[in-house]
């Protein structure tokens, strides 16, 4: 079975198309095209588990944008009946991601891990919201503090080679912690079922 649609997300400024297509009862491929390219990407995907309402699966997934990346994701997928007649069922996940930058627009490498949960509301609509963290770039209890500076007095000696920002564009860098998050909206326009990998 193949599906397609369309994402609108926080790291890309505009929405992106996919297609996916399964290549066994097991495993599927997809494909991403951004605009102009950012959000570009491939990924494949392969289900480790399924009893009943429940299923695990397995993607790996490379994406081009500014802080190009690859991504190793665990899902952990659950579906649940409507308690109304007629009406779809819900079908949630949630996972643990890691994420490589070998090159970011810096020149530097990032590694990145973290959780994200996301759920398809329908047949139609779905989204997904996560956070991966640089334990190098700065301490994640520091998170919420936007006062935190890299280049401070307490933590230049530490934090100092990891700016979050790229002085030549102005935009994050591989290590800002902007780069971390995930909101993503999907958007699917031809396939029945809610199963998202």
């Amino acid at each position: 079975m193949s599906s397609y649609g369309y994402t609108l997300s926080a790291e890309n400024i505009l929405p992106y198309a996919w297609f996916r297509y399964a290549t066994s009862n097991i495993s599927n491929i997809g494909f991403r095209i951004g605009l102009p390219v950012y959000g570009t990407g491939i990924d494949y995907s392969r289900l480790l588990y399924s009893k009943e309402n429940k299923w695990d699966v397995l993607n790996i997934a490379w994406s081009f944008n500014p802080n190009h990346n690859i991504d190793l994701t665990y899902y952990k997928f659950s579906k649940k009946k409507s308690l109304r007649k007629n009406r779809p069922g819900t079908t949630s996940w949630w996972g643990l991601r890691g994420m490589y930058i070998p090159t970011g627009i810096m020149g530097k490498t990032s590694v990145r891990i973290g959780f994200l949960l996301g759920g398809w509301m329908g047949k139609k609509f779905g989204y997904e919201i996560g956070y991966y963290h640089d334990f190098s770039s700065m301490p994640i209890t520091s998170l919420f503090d936007m006062s935190w500076d890299a280049n401070s007095e307490k933590n230049k000696d530490r934090y100092g080679d990891t700016p979050h920002k790229d002085p030549a564009s102005g935009m994050p860098s591989e290590f800002s912690r902007l780069t971390g998050i995930s909101f993503q909206l999907f958007f699917i326009l031809n396939q029945k079922s809610t199963s998202k990998k």
